[in-house]
């Protein structure tokens, strides 16, 4: 009699890893009222997952694990849920006010955002970039003061980081950081996969006065390797009508705007 309960058991946990795969985590209530079983047979499950490596146990649930999978080169990820990401850069453009200085961080989004400020710069405005791809777009364009970074380069983003980025930084101030991520999970804040990347992130974080992050709605509940800034220090999301109304609502909740478009 104990073959069958086992195999309900294992049946009922890759449906659980279906559902975080899915989701980016996944609640103790959920597994109750999803699978008809009791709160202690939910905790069990999700421990013995937490222990083979299949999920991050946190408190009242799991969470995905760290993002493994290798970074796609950006001519690939440039194809990538293409209209989502130029609906995210019209809208962050059109925040974009004349005089101002702005920093545009690395990333296919940010490119977009990139394009539709040379199409349409508003007057005077100075752009910081430490992104290859976006400071060539925009040197084509003689009505933007442009300022790059320079630093140690990474080829999977064409971005410049490191310490000289870091200190250039340190002396800069801006109105504006238009933040790309590489994953946003709503309870521990926005990742990306390269420590040095993160570390010049927060130095453009510390010297703006308002930050927003472009993220494409599958970015949410994805974890990576270093943490850029939790929710404390972001004003808003511009994200796309993909966005599950659950993270949106717990996003508000923080104070953090968000925009679906």
């Amino acid at each position: 009699m104990s073959k069958p309960s086992r195999l309900l058991t294992e049946e009922r946990r890759r449906e659980i890893l279906g559902v975080l795969d899915q989701n980016g985590r996944i609640t103790i209530d959920e597994v109750v009222k999803r699978f008809g079983v009791s709160a202690v047979t939910a905790r069990s499950d999700l421990d013995a997952l937490s222990e083979n490596g299949s999920l991050i146990r946190s408190h009242g649930g799991g969470i995905k694990p760290l993002t493994a999978k290798p970074e796609h080169p950006l001519l690939v990820r440039q194809e990538m849920r293409r209209q989502e990401k130029i609906r995210i850069g019209q809208a962050a453009a059109a925040m974009i006010r004349p005089l101002q200085t702005v920093i545009l961080c690395t990333g296919t989004t940010s490119y977009e955002l990139a394009r539709e400020v040379r199409q349409n710069p508003p007057q005077n405005i100075t752009v910081i970039t430490y992104a290859l791809n976006v400071a060539m777009l925009l040197a084509e364009n003689p009505n933007i003061s442009l300022v790059m970074l320079g630093g140690i380069l990474r080829h999977t983003s064409t971005a410049l980081v490191g310490p000289q980025a870091e200190q250039t930084m340190h002396s800069l101030h801006a109105d504006h950081c238009f933040l790309s991520t590489v994953g946003l999970d709503i309870e521990v804040g926005l990742t990306t996969l390269d420590i040095m990347e993160a570390q010049l992130n927060r130095r453009m974080i510390e010297s703006s006065a308002e930050v927003t992050v472009l993220a494409d709605s599958s970015k949410f509940g994805r974890r990576s390797l270093s943490l850029i800034a939790d929710w404390r220090q972001v004003r808003r999301v511009i994200t796309d009508s993909g966005a599950m109304d659950e993270d949106i609502e717990k996003l508000c909740r923080r104070g953090v705007e968000v925009i679906r478009v």
